[in-house]
């Protein structure tokens, strides 16, 4: 896991390099630190209204009766801007990929076809890839800070092993695939602008 984190880390930051004198802007998703999840964002233009914005994010931690988040998640984004880059409304299309380990959650609802109570009592260990649109609105703060808020609909594509029990048990279900249509982005962002 510490091998995946650091070659995301290597990834932004040849993003940054390569970006050179163009403005690039860092971010934080608010939404995400409030779950103690590590996440950067950093978006560059590449187009007069286009920018590519790559965020990242990871969740190593586990909580007491072994409930677990734990996550590393790439979502890679292209934003069209309609009225000019790294301001007011823009439209956008993402994909997403990455790795999970979720254990022991009591989230007892339904949501668009998943069942999220089958989270209690059990470990789920698996991957997942998906794509959808976005859009967003960016607040201009001052020159350099601004606040960008970011909604995402798409498809994701999962395969995971079921286990009996949070810590250790037998395995229940071996690469199981699941289907899912729903919100893939939610994101309020803090942003510094170079």
């Amino acid at each position: 896991m510490k091998l995946k984190v650091n070659v995301l880390f290597l990834f932004i930051l040849f993003l940054c390099l390569r970006a050179g004198a163009q403005t690039v802007a860092i971010k934080s998703n608010l939404l995400y630190d409030l779950t103690s999840t590590i996440n950067i964002g950093i978006e560059f233009p590449v187009a007069p209204k286009w920018t590519v914005d790559v965020s990242g994010n990871v969740n190593l931690w586990t909580f007491s009766d072994n409930r677990k988040w734990k996550q590393l998640v790439v979502q890679p984004e292209a934003r069209y801007w309609l009225c000019e880059r790294f301001n007011r409304h823009f439209f956008g299309a993402h994909l997403l990929g990455g790795i999970y380990n979720f254990s022991n959650l009591n989230m007892g609802f339904k949501f668009l076809g998943t069942d999220f109570g089958e989270l209690k009592g059990h470990r789920y260990e698996g991957w997942m890839v998906g794509v959808g649109a976005v859009y967003g609105y960016h607040w201009l703060l001052s020159r350099r800070w601004s606040l960008e808020g970011v909604i995402g609909l798409g498809y994701v594509y999962s395969r995971a092993d079921k286990y009996n029990c949070p810590t250790c048990g037998k395995q229940l279900e071996n690469n199981k695939a699941h289907h899912y249509i729903g919100p893939t982005k939610l994101a309020f962002n803090l942003i510094y602008v170079f």
